[in-house]
């Protein structure tokens, strides 16, 4: 990124979906993820939660490295539906659900995050609420 803040606090309408981009299981990175943090996690279940998660929130971090975002204030709501396989493509967006200006400088953003699968299934979900800066 080219450190310019191009998505401010006005940028973002309710209702607006925003791709995060994608990323795939891959057996290496299941194998180091296992080895790490989950050991005893059986491979054949496919990716452990904790490593869902972590997929999501680099996803998250690149699409959020260009905004004028200033503090995550939480993440939510976490639902985990299933465990990809390795080789799955996963697919992740944002839907703004509300937004609430604070003062003329900031104001917070409230999103639903989700990671789907190839068919378009639900793996991961959460709710996040930021604050961005104001033009």
């Amino acid at each position: 990124m080219s450190g310019t803040l191009n998505v401010h606090f006005e940028d973002l309408g309710v209702g607006q979906v925003i791709p995060l981009g994608a990323c795939a299981v891959d057996q290496a990175g299941l194998d180091l993820f296992i080895e790490r943090f989950a050991p005893g996690w059986d491979p054949a279940y496919g990716a452990p939660d904790a490593m869902v998660y972590a997929l999501w929130s680099r996803l998250a971090a690149e699409k959020a490295a260009g905004w004028a975002q200033t503090k995550v204030l939480a993440v939510d709501g976490l639902r985990f539906m299933r465990n990809p396989p390795v080789g799955e493509l996963l697919r992740g967006r944002l839907t703004v659900m509300g937004k609430d200006p604070v003062g003329d400088e900031k104001g917070i953003v409230i999103a639903q995050h989700d990671l789907l699968d190839e068919g378009g299934r639900l793996v991961f979900s959460c709710l996040m609420r930021t604050v961005l800066t104001r033009r």
